[in-house]
C-alpha cells in the first residue's frame, strides 16, 4: 500500500488519475453526438490543450484521440460527396462503427495505462 503523497504507479507507469484523464480524452469524442458540427474533434482538443504540459501519457493519449477523430471527421466529410453515388451511406454506417469501436478501445487501454495507437489515422497534429 502506498504512504500517503507517494505516487501510486499503475500499468505503464501512469498515475490513476493519469489514467482517468486520458480514458476521459478518448470519451470526450461522444460529445459529438451532442454537438454534430466538430465536436468530436473540440472535446480532445481542449483535453489536450490543458493536459499536455502536465502528464506525457495523457497528452500522448488527448493526442491521439484528437488525430483519429480528424482523421474521422474528415473522412465523414468525404462520405458526404459520395452520398451523390450512393456508397456514401455504406461507408457512413461503417465509419461510424469503426469510430465507435475505436473509440471504446482507445478508452479502455488508456484506462489500463497501456499507450494505445489508431490504425490508419492521419497524425495531423504534433
Amino acid at each position: 500500500m502506498n504512504e500517503p503523497g507517494e505516487r501510486a504507479t499503475y500499468g505503464g507507469g501512469a498515475t490513476k488519475d493519469e489514467r482517468n484523464l486520458a480514458m476521459f480524452a478518448h470519451l470526450s469524442a461522444f460529445a459529438g453526438l451532442l454537438f454534430p458540427a466538430g465536436g468530436n474533434v473540440i472535446a480532445p482538443l481542449i483535453v489536450w490543450l490543458t493536459q499536455r504540459e502536465k502528464s506525457a501519457f495523457v497528452a500522448d493519449q488527448s493526442l491521439e484521440a484528437l488525430n483519429f477523430n480528424l482523421t474521422v471527421f474528415l473522412a465523414e466529410i468525404a462520405c458526404c460527396f459520395l452520398f451523390i453515388i450512393g456508397i456514401g451511406i455504406v461507408l457512413s454506417i461503417v465509419l461510424g462503427i469503426v469510430w465507435l469501436v475505436g473509440t471504446i478501445l482507445g478508452a479502455l487501454r488508456a484506462s489500463e495505462g497501456q499507450r494505445f495507437r489508431h490504425r490508419f489515422t492521419l497524425r495531423l497534429v504534433h
